[in-house]
């Protein structure tokens, strides 16, 4: 079975509120690299060229932190999920 197909097979319980915080500032003025977008194994982070922000869709998080571990200018603000919510490992 491919990593996709294992992911696929994950349960998300959202929060309405995200359990990410990008603290825009920071990145504007400190970040050139946005490890952030090419390291999240879900794929989560992009950058609006309009706004000049990094976006995050906190709803397919797989809570595995490496967004804040690479996110060498502190401006990524990372906790699990409130209890219940979340993703729920299916398969491994």
């Amino acid at each position: 079975m491919k990593v996709e197909e294992k992911l696929a097979l994950n349960v998300f319980k959202n929060d309405k509120e995200s359990h990410i915080k990008i603290h825009q500032d920071i990145c504007r003025k400190k970040c050139l690299t946005r490890f952030c977008i090419s390291v999240c194994p879900a794929h989560l982070y992009s950058f609006n060229e309009e706004t000049k922000e990094i976006v995050v869709e906190f709803a397919g998080c797989l809570e595995c932190g490496t967004c804040k571990v690479v996110c060498k200018e502190g401006a990524i603000e990372w906790i699990y999920p409130k209890g219940e919510y979340g993703v729920q490992y299916r398969f491994g």
